[in-house]
């Protein structure tokens, strides 16, 4: 657990803001991860809100509204297969070339994809290649996401002073917040639409629209510089390759001492993911397919938790900056396992205002409040020579076993049973996990960035 003396001790980015140029650029640092998260974001939740609302009608016309619905969030999921190896592959180059090169890379990547997917012709117009060419950009489009979170993350948190490291680090999560709000206002004006021109060619307006943010995102980053840390990490390096003193001794440790951090890592992602993707995924499909409430009211939901989000964001960031990353996440997923039921229920109701208040909550808990926490905690648990690779992969690999799988799953217990309680009983489980898993996990406020070894 961290002390004062460790709060006090200074750091890498704490010396660096002591300069002007030191504050610039961290400020550009700042923006630049804002916006490549927003768009990252952007880029799900605009898929996320399609999948639910009509790429069943687009991609998989003659199916039943479950089947078309699973086959929807199958393609979803597809995404989060690939976001593990762009995690892999980008992780390794930012450890060893720097942050910098990644987040042009990433960024280009996302956004050349999620472009190419509105451009996607129909299944009435090319058949099965439609849904085979949205399956390739899926990919391509988790490849790149892969990594462009977890280095939003450790770019903040490597810029960020020690003793307001929570708080700075939420700012990843306020960028996914505002990326949900830009989709979730896009889908709310282009749902007004005629049915028959929203099928044609309506959907297709938010995704050529996400190119706007790709290109704002690369023309602030085109200055962007490393972080203070890995700056500290490479002189380091250097030094040591002078001194002839790279050789290191055979490390002896077991398996689970040398990756119990990225086990926690991928169990608190569990319980912070799965709830936080079906929240905004699953149950907006369940809303307007199976209740068949109107589209308005999904989006509108959608639209004001992420509006309310710019508030709950850094207010968690500065919880766990005042009582500690343990305490705070802990709670989160408290309130989520006592959410997940009566969600349900009120949902059933099918009466907007109820509908919109239930989403919000959801939103609100798990993927607003809990992911502020999360961005700080991921960084602090991992030392400097790994952190990028260790952290996208832990995260990444979280995501497949909840989120990525979460509305898939979630639609395939609601085929089979014909019933929610499977799937609040599944949400509960996964809030669970979190909500066990920082039992074992240590409290990192204030750690060393700079420090190589794992927190535990």
């Amino acid at each position: 657990m961290s002390t004062q003396h460790e709060l006090q001790q200074g750091s890498a980015a704490d010396e660096r803001l002591n300069t002007p140029e030191g504050r610039k650029d961290f400020w550009q640092a700042t923006l630049s991860c804002w916006l490549g998260t927003a768009m990252e974001y952007a880029d799900f939740a605009l898929y996320g809100l399609a999948a639910g609302i009509i790429f069943g009608d687009v991609f998989f016309p003659e199916a039943t509204p479950a089947m078309a619905l699973l086959s929807s969030f199958a393609t979803w999921s597809v995404g989060f297969i690939a976001r593990p190896i762009g995690a892999l592959f980008f992780g390794w180059l930012g450890d060893r070339k720097g942050r910098r090169v990644v987040m042009f890379s990433t960024i280009i990547l996302m956004g050349a994809s999620t472009t190419l997917i509105g451009l996607i012709p129909g299944y009435a117009s090319i058949g099965v290649w439609a849904p085979v060419c949205l399956v390739l950009l899926r990919f391509s489009q988790g490849f790149g996401a892969g990594a462009e979170l977890s280095g939003g993350t450790v770019t903040l948190g490597e810029y960020a002073p020690a003793n307001k490291r929570g708080l700075v680090s939420s700012i990843i999560a306020l960028g996914s917040n505002s990326g949900t709000l830009i989709a979730s206002l896009v889908w709310l004006a282009v749902v007004q639409m005629e049915p028959q021109s929203l099928q044609e060619w309506g959907w297709r307006i938010p995704f050529l629209c996400s190119s706007l943010i790709a290109l704002a995102a690369l023309w602030i980053r085109r200055h962007l510089k490393e972080t203070p840390v890995f700056e500290r990490k490479k002189a380091e390096m250097e030094a040591r390759r002078h001194q002839q003193a790279l050789a290191q001794p055979r490390d002896t440790r077991s398996f689970w001492q040398r990756s119990r951090s990225f086990l926690v890592m991928i169990g608190l992602r569990i319980g912070e993911n799965g709830p936080s993707y079906l929240a905004q995924g699953f149950i907006i499909g369940y809303v307007v397919k199976v209740l068949a409430v109107d589209k308005s009211v999904a989006t509108t939901a959608v639209f004001i938790a992420s509006l309310l989000g710019f508030l709950i964001i850094p207010f968690a960031g500065w919880l766990s900056d005042r009582f500690g990353r343990r305490v705070t996440y802990r709670g989160f997923c408290l309130l989520l396992m006592i959410y997940a039921f009566p969600a349900f229920m009120l949902l059933d109701s099918r009466e907007p205002v109820i509908v919109i208040s239930t989403i919000v909550v959801g939103m609100g808990l798990a993927s607003l409040g809990i992911f502020g926490v999360q961005a700080a905690w991921g960084v602090e648990l991992f030392g400097v020579n790994h952190r990028y690779t260790k952290m996208a992969t832990a995260k990444e690999v979280g995501s497949i076993l909840s989120g990525g799988t979460a509305p898939l799953v979630a639609a395939g217990l609601l085929s089979w049973t014909g019933h929610w309680w499977a799937i609040a009983a599944y949400f509960a489980i996964m809030a669970a996990i979190g909500f066990l898993t920082t039992f074992v996990a240590p409290e990192t406020r204030g750690r060393d960035l700079n420090a190589p070894e794992d927190a535990i």
